[in-house]
């Protein structure tokens, strides 16, 4: 049996399919005098969406194998046969990925199943030669190529989504914990940092049922990344209440309330709304300490014991409590998406000597076939002036000979 490992953190590459060129064709038939154009328009290369999948559980598939790709459309063809669309693809992700440009910029949150997001948008096809004809222009010979797709690198990083997340100092029993309530059965061993990766387990009790998440244990400064603090801490932001575990027989005689001050210190240190989440803090591992014992007077929580069972039935009522009570409060059915329209604005930025066009109109503008064609040239220069390029190059103080970028085509500016 091959195990996968799980992997929280991943990157993606998405190229979006390119679309179609335009047709430039004549009707061409016996008995028909003038036919005209007939060029078909080319199809809209495929989009790339991800979607959040409830049967997914890591990033894995994309630690190996990060590049996904779409289909381009079709050329278009004579007879006004316009070309077909590339397909969609559809990349499935775990609840809870969350989207980030290569510069960290937060893009999308995809935290139920079902939410999707366009990561990747296909190129427009091409317009063929009867797309342009006009009272003005009765025969046109010129057509558009199709825009090429997106083509981009993601972040990714998945914050488990747990009802109850297990807090404590590494090597206090919370595997221990976990695998006596659930079926959860991660690895237990007597040495700090058994658990480098979360694990999830469905806890049933009397009427309710939960999920928790035992998160790999904390250290002091974990809040400034020690550790690898911030790997495991993010995983606790959507848990909707938290179980602290103070060691009640710590091997490094730390007490369990100096244990619970550095974790809620370094929890608001790192999000500071982690505090206001609903809390137990309990003492754990109470069969390595008599009953009696100095350090269970000072302590005000209470003592519970996975090994023993000392204490579960009482811990596992109040979470149950808990978390029906805040999932009463919360909303259901949410996820966060970064919607930006994109812009019709011209924008002019100087790149050296060459005077830059900014505009996605305008370049789908000088996408054509051929414009040594004057009549494609003619076309070209017609549509910018409405778009605005004209008056934002004067404005920009563009000088007459200057050389000015609108996509691939470079040009000598005239007044």
């Amino acid at each position: 049996m091959i195990v996968s490992a799980f992997v929280d953190e991943a990157q993606l590459h998405c190229k979006a399919g390119d679309g179609g060129a335009g047709c430039v064709s004549m009707r061409r038939e016996a008995m028909v005098d003038k036919g005209g154009p007939d060029g078909g328009n080319g199809g809209k290369g495929g989009d790339i969406w991800l979607v959040a999948d409830r049967n997914s559980a890591s990033l894995y598939q994309f630690r190996d194998q990060p590049f996904r790709k779409s289909t381009s459309g079709v050329h278009g063809q004579g007879k006004n046969k316009h070309g077909a669309k590339g397909d969609d693809i559809e990349v499935l992700v775990p609840e809870g990925t969350v989207v980030n440009s290569i510069e960290g910029e937060f893009l999308a949150d995809l935290v139920n199943h079902g939410d999707r997001w366009m990561a990747a948008r296909g190129g427009r096809g091409g317009r063929g030669n009867a797309s342009f004809l006009s009272n003005k222009r009765r025969a046109p010979t010129f057509a558009e190529q199709g825009e090429h797709g997106e083509d981009v690198w993601y972040n990714l990083e998945l914050k488990l989504m747990a009802d109850v997340a297990l807090v404590g100092f590494p090597n206090v029993g919370k595997s221990t914990f976990i695998s006596a309530v659930s079926r959860a059965k991660p690895k237990i061993a007597d040495y700090p940092f058994t658990t480098l990766v979360p694990h999830l387990g469905v806890v049933k009790h009397h009427e309710h049922e939960f999920v928790i998440a035992d998160i790999p244990g904390l250290i002091e400064g974990a809040s400034e990344g020690k550790g690898l603090g911030h790997s495991f801490l993010r995983h606790i932001e959507r848990s909707r209440a938290l179980l602290v575990l103070c060691d009640l027989a710590p091997l490094d005689g730390t007490s369990p309330q100096e244990q619970e001050r550095i974790l809620l210190h370094e929890l608001g240190a790192f999000r500071p709304e982690l505090l206001d989440r609903p809390r137990l803090v309990i003492g754990s591992r109470a069969d390595m300490v008599e009953p009696d014992a100095e350090v269970l007077k000072g302590f005000p929580h209470l003592a519970v014991s996975a090994v023993t069972r000392q204490g579960l039935d009482e811990v596992l009522g109040i979470l149950g409590n808990m978390v029906r009570d805040v999932r009463a409060e919360q909303p259901t059915g949410r996820s966060f998406v970064v919607h930006r329209p994109e812009s019709d604005d011209v924008v002019i930025e100087r790149e050296g000597a060459v005077w830059v066009v900014r505009s996605k109109a305008a370049e789908r503008a000088v996408a054509l076939n051929d414009l040594t064609d004057p009549e494609a040239m003619a076309y070209v220069r017609e549509r910018l002036s409405r778009l605005g390029v004209d008056r934002a190059l004067e404005k920009a103080g563009v000088q007459e000979g200057e050389r000015v970028r609108i996509g691939q085509l470079e040009l000598e500016y005239e007044e």
